[in-house]
């Protein structure tokens, strides 16, 4: 377990990756490169461009240990996604881009096979969002290659296995809506054996075990030492919480944002999750069940700004509120706590401003935070993550639909990179009050909220 020193994380977001390098003594990014995460259009299925982003990856190490100095690795990953390998530790099957719908042409003959909501905390998702589906349709459909598999790993510790040449799943990926582990037995669901692949899943890890030292082809490629640590690395979302694990006590919240906006209850009430409105248990890296909700946020603001972030004004939002401005759910329709459900504006949007339509959408996403953290018995301070917590109107809008402080980004030490960093055994010191920009409620964002709520009641 290492004290100090330089971590580079390997962060693959669904939209881009990304090499940081952490100094543990101050918890603070001091190198970052990225990539776009393409999606390959080639071969069987639409897959990730493993090659692309494992040249990225080694170049990436390689420029930021010729800066700084690299102690160690970890990696962390969007969720939805595995590696099958054959014996030679080559990819049998491309790596699956989860929102391709093949895996939905099997669906009725997969859900004969799934286990139910109560033993797995994971709701039946769309595409190939359920991991376990996706594993069903690549090997019932191509049974040859099926034949081939000589082991699985999950997305993240595949490329701990490029690293090092050592496999392993992890739980906290096991643990968000794969339909293949149990969370609250701690172990394989059943559907493990009715795929028949017992015997070919990688040693299950903790986020936190060592894994071992680079190989000699990636120290050659990088120029890092041969005695370089890995460490098994963690679902994305997980490694947003875990700092706050560290450091807080129950009850909080924690809003990790991206591609998807997922709310965490840590401590909070017993809430009776609905797996038809996309809550779900997660699993964190102490391998504990954590009641979750979530919705495509970021990919709903990439839609409705057209990939651009408009500068908005006050007297934007004050024809917002002033006029009841309203963006309805929902804009990605296929996930969520409104799925089947087709977006609406109140006003023409094509009458709007771009500054009046950002200030409409991040108050709609602050609402539909509002509603997940509602969904999962939520309670206590709220501390988002990721790029909307840098959104002033998302955050003023979310402290006043939960009525309670919400934390945005400040310089606090959290983050997805920073959590993943943690794994290496630093604790991080500073109090509970660390973040910089705490946001309350106030009275016309909550009227707002409440005319907002009584619209989507009425046209559910």
């Amino acid at each position: 377990m290492m004290a100090g020193g330089h971590v580079g994380v390997i962060d693959i977001g669904k939209t881009n990756a990304k090499v940081a390098l952490v100094d543990l003594d101050s918890l603070q990014e001091i190198g970052v490169l990225t990539m776009p995460n393409a999606v390959r259009q080639d071969g069987p299925y639409p897959h990730f461009d493993t090659e692309a982003l494992w040249d990225f990856m080694l170049g990436g190490l390689a420029e930021l240990h010729r800066r700084h100095r690299i102690d160690a690795l970890t990696v962390t990953a969007h969720a939805s996604a595995a590696a099958l390998l054959g014996g030679s530790g080559a990819l049998v099957f491309p790596v699956l881009d989860y929102e391709h719908d093949g895996p939905g042409r099997l669906a009725e003959a997969y859900d004969a096979l799934r286990p139910g909501f109560a033993e797995t905390g994971s709701p039946r998702l769309a595409g190939g969002l359920n991991l376990g589906a996706q594993l069903f349709w690549q090997l019932r459909t191509w049974p040859d290659r099926a034949d081939r598999v000589a082991a699985v790993v999950t997305y993240p510790q595949y490329w701990v296995w490029r690293l090092t040449g050592r496999l392993a799943t992890e739980v906290t990926y096991l643990g968000c809506h794969t339909d293949l582990w149990a969370p609250w037995a701690k172990r394989f669901s059943p559907l493990v054996d009715r795929l028949g692949l017992r015997e070919k899943m990688a040693p299950v890890r903790m986020p936190t075990d060592l894994i071992g030292v680079v190989s000699s082809e990636t120290a050659a490629r990088t120029g890092l030492g041969a005695d370089t640590p890995v460490y098994c690395g963690i679902h994305d979302s997980n490694a947003s919480l875990y700092p706050h694990l560290l450091r807080r006590s129950a009850p909080f919240t924690v809003v990790s944002t991206g591609t998807w906006v997922i709310a965490m209850a840590i401590g909070g009430h017993p809430a009776e999750l609905d797996p038809a409105r996309d809550t779900l248990i997660n699993v964190n890296a102490f391998g504990d069940p954590v009641p979750s909700a979530r919705f495509m946020g970021g990919r709903e603001f990439e839609i409705v700004c057209k990939g651009h972030a408009p500068a908005s004004s006050e007297r934007d939002v004050q024809q917002v509120l002033d006029r009841a401005i309203l963006l309805l759910p929902s804009v990605e329709s296929r996930s969520g706590p409104f799925q089947g459900r087709a977006a609406a504006w109140s006003t023409d949007p094509a009458s709007l401003s771009d500054g009046v339509r950002h200030v409409a959408l991040s108050f709609y996403l602050a609402l539909m935070t509002g509603v997940c953290t509602g969904m999962i018995g939520a309670e206590g301070p709220v501390i988002t993550e990721g790029p909307f917590s840098r959104n002033r109107l998302y955050l003023e809008m979310l402290a006043s639909a939960l009525n309670r402080p919400v934390a945005g980004a400040g310089d606090s030490a959290t983050g997805t990179s920073i959590g993943a960093a943690l794994l290496t055994g630093r604790r991080p010191e500073r109090p509970e009050t660390a973040e910089a920009d705490v946001f309350l409620p106030d009275r016309r964002l909550q009227d707002y909220a409440t005319t907002w709520r009584e619209r989507v009641r009425a046209e559910c």
